[in-house]
């Protein structure tokens, strides 16, 4: 289905509904020809307008690395790795002409498509041959305890997400202007923190989370940010109560996907990283609540859900990795002191507020946070199996 890309995070592949998934998102940085990182199978893939190539287009199962390179595609800025069931299992974006970057996986056999949005030909088939990939050894029980409070941590989370949701909606039906306000931060809050989690999950973030500058046609806009440009802007919820409605099924419908899912560790490190990606992208330069101006709300909820992940894969770092732990401990203590002289008791000082200064200060903080995190993903990936 073709889709308006937007500013979203790699996403986590989810273990019960797909193939199993060691999923590393990896910056631009260049690797050796025919290498992978960890080993295993390189595909280049390359973006035109007309579409995507895959080369090769057929790998055995096991570790692979896709590295991604936009010559010269105007329309075309991300590929992604969609299984047979449509689920997107890995992803590079915001790959404007020239540049490149690169993911790395190990993929079940199977078939599956590099989809391209905006290409004249948005999907090209990828096959993945020979016996599952799924690793032999025993599990690091660090890395299992992990994935097990991650799980726990999102269960909680979207538990929180649905009644928050449906007060808010409820206020928002009410025609409570002021209220419907009162309520908007507290349910963004546990989304934000987990984000990625229904990312995964095909059109369910996008129904969600879209800003208008992420749909085609504006009178197809739903979510929060339908509703909060109604309330900041409009100063009305009129015409907002099937809006409202909406946004409450889907937050339900969330709740139904992850009540059984597991995670992959290298998923945790990921989905840390992804959020911080978000950070810099949409948080900081105050794009994402164009009219509320709560994007240090989302802000601080991201870096929350980014360190939880970071801090449950903690104890395993810290048998081969000692100074990469302290490193990104203390960097997320810098982005933390960072932010908090703007917390406002429950809240958040508007966006609005900040200077250019305190901007770049809170910039350069998560910019040095997000180099060492980055590189968790594949440290997991490497080190996963004993």
């Amino acid at each position: 289905m073709p889709r308006t890309p937007r500013s979203r995070r790699p996403l986590l592949a989810l273990a019960a509904a797909g193939p199993l998934l060691l999923l590393a998102a990896c910056g631009g940085g260049a690797q050796a020809e025919g290498s992978a990182a960890g080993g295993g199978n390189v595909v280049k893939v390359t973006l035109t307008d007309d579409g995507c190539t895959a080369e090769p287009n057929s790998v055995a199962a096991g570790s692979a690395t896709f590295e991604v390179t936009n010559d010269g595609a105007s329309a075309v800025t991300e590929a992604e790795l969609v299984n047979a069931g449509g689920r997107i299992l890995g992803e590079r974006e915001n790959l404007t002409p020239g540049l490149g970057s690169s993911f790395s996986l190990k993929v079940e056999p199977g078939t599956y498509s590099i989809q391209c949005p905006n290409a004249a030909t948005e999907l090209t088939p990828f096959t993945v041959t020979g016996a599952t990939a799924s690793a032999t050894g025993t599990a690091d029980p660090l890395l299992t305890a992990a994935s097990t409070g991650y799980e726990a941590y999102v269960k909680d989370q979207v538990a929180q997400l649905v009644p928050a949701t449906q007060a808010f909606a409820a206020a928002v039906e009410a025609g409570d202007v002021e209220r419907a306000k009162a309520l908007y931060g507290p349910a963004r809050a546990p989304y934000e923190r987990v984000e990625p989690v229904a990312e995964s999950f095909g059109d369910l973030d996008p129904a969600i989370d879209a800003r208008v500058a992420d749909v085609a046609d504006p009178s197809t806009w739903s979510g929060f940010h339908r509703i909060e440009q109604a309330l900041w802007l409009d100063g009305s919820t009129a015409g907002m109560a099937p809006v409202a409605q909406q946004l409450v099924a889907d937050v339900t419908k969330l709740q139904t996907l992850t009540a059984g899912v597991t995670f992959q560790p290298a998923e945790l490190a990921n989905g840390a990283s992804a959020l911080l990606d978000e950070v810099a992208k949409s948080k900081v330069t105050g794009e994402e609540e164009a009219y509320s101006h709560l994007d240090l709300l989302d802000f601080a909820a991201n870096v929350d859900g980014a360190r939880k992940a970071f801090d449950l894969l903690t104890p395993a770092l810290a048998q081969t990795n000692p100074q990469l732990v302290t490193t990104i401990t203390q960097r997320f203590d810098d982005v933390t002191t960072g932010l908090a002289p703007f917390q406002r008791g429950d809240g958040w000082a508007p966006y609005t507020e900040l200077t250019q200064e305190q901007v770049r200060q809170l910039a350069t903080a998560v910019d040095a946070l997000a180099e060492p995190l980055s590189t968790v993903a594949g440290k997991v990936v490497a080190g996963g199996e004993q």
